[in-house]
């Protein structure tokens, strides 16, 4: 497990930060070719690119501040630090990155210095995917009718490209030690070295004696997801786009398959989910997205349906 994968001029860039801005750039270097095969102008695609960053990102960690449980945190890392439990070593509490203070009755850090601005720091890490679909599908529909791009076939290439940065994602996920499994003796498991998420939830659970320890085996359900992810990107690229019958049936694919997938994965997370009714709060929004998805292939096959029509009547007339 591997949190930062590089420091630039002192400051640690988390990797799951860093992986879905490769994830960003990559598809939208996609997108691009995309728009040029299609007629399209390219430079759409690249604004798109650059503005997702920045509405992804911001929606990314709003979704997490209110729905992953750590406002309070945020909170009191403003006005009174001590309420805050870092699960770290003690080694990594001393040093310059945290330079805590060590609680020894508990075994965690706690910070010393008060930062009002922690929320705001989206390179330390925090985000959720949900979230950050969001904030960048508002960012696109707000440049798409500003610049009279298509929408429909535009969200078509949003199907194909969004899944592969998602991809990308989960695997800093993986590095990160995040959004990890249930326990599991599969011969598929992973186990997470100590001070992990994971080695941090098992130790609050009982599970093991304390989190420094390593993990149990857990279910790599970051894989799970990043596979998941990659499939419906190649599907859409490869299969269904040039079997398209409506603009926006790529799209539908993909918000379909993903909820499903995601509700399926839901299952075997163990990390603070949240939720109501037994089910997590992406589970929920895993089954806003399915219903979505049915309502768009419903309502766009019927336009399609209606524009055939017409276009068979203007001809025989």
């Amino acid at each position: 497990m591997r949190g930062s994968l590089f420091e630039l001029f002192g400051t640690s860039f988390p990797s799951y930060f860093v992986l879905i801005v490769l994830g960003f750039l990559f598809a939208s270097a996609m997108g691009a070719l995309w728009a040029r095969r299609v007629g399209q102008n390219p430079d759409v695609i690249v604004d798109l690119g650059l503005l997702s960053i920045l509405t992804g990102f911001a929606g990314a960690r709003v979704l997490h501040l209110f729905a992953d449980g750590y406002l309070m945190d945020y909170v009191h890392l403003c006005t009174d630090p001590s309420l805050v439990d870092w699960h770290i070593t003690r080694a990594e509490c001393a040093g310059p990155d945290y330079a805590g203070t060590w609680d020894e009755v508990a075994g965690v850090c706690h910070p010393v210095e008060s930062n009002c601005f922690a929320w705001a720091q989206f390179w330390n890490g925090g985000f959720t995917f949900y979230g950050g679909l969001i904030g960048a599908t508002v960012g696109a529909w707000w440049l798409f009718r500003r610049d009279r791009f298509p929408f429909w076939k535009a969200c078509d290439m949003g199907g194909m490209m969004v899944p592969i940065g998602l991809g990308y994602g989960r695997l800093g996920c993986l590095m990160a030690g995040c959004c990890f499994g249930t326990t599991t003796h599969g011969a598929h498991a992973l186990v997470f070295p100590p001070g992990s998420p994971a080695s941090d939830w098992q130790a609050r659970e009982g599970l093991i004696s304390h989190h420094l320890l390593s993990s149990l085996p857990v279910h790599p359900t970051q894989v799970y997801e990043a596979a998941a992810a990659f499939a419906l990107a190649g599907f859409g690229i490869l299969y269904l786009h040039a079997r398209k019958r409506y603009d926006g049936h790529v799209f539908a694919t993909f918000l379909g398959g993903y909820g499903v997938v995601r509700f399926v994965i839901e299952f075997f997370r163990s990390d603070d989910r949240g939720g109501v009714a037994g089910l997590s709060t992406s589970q929920w929004i895993a089954l806003c997205m399915v219903i979505g998805a049915l309502f768009i292939h419903l309502k766009r096959r019927e336009v399609a349906a209606r524009s055939l029509v017409a276009a068979v009547h203007t001809r025989q007339s």
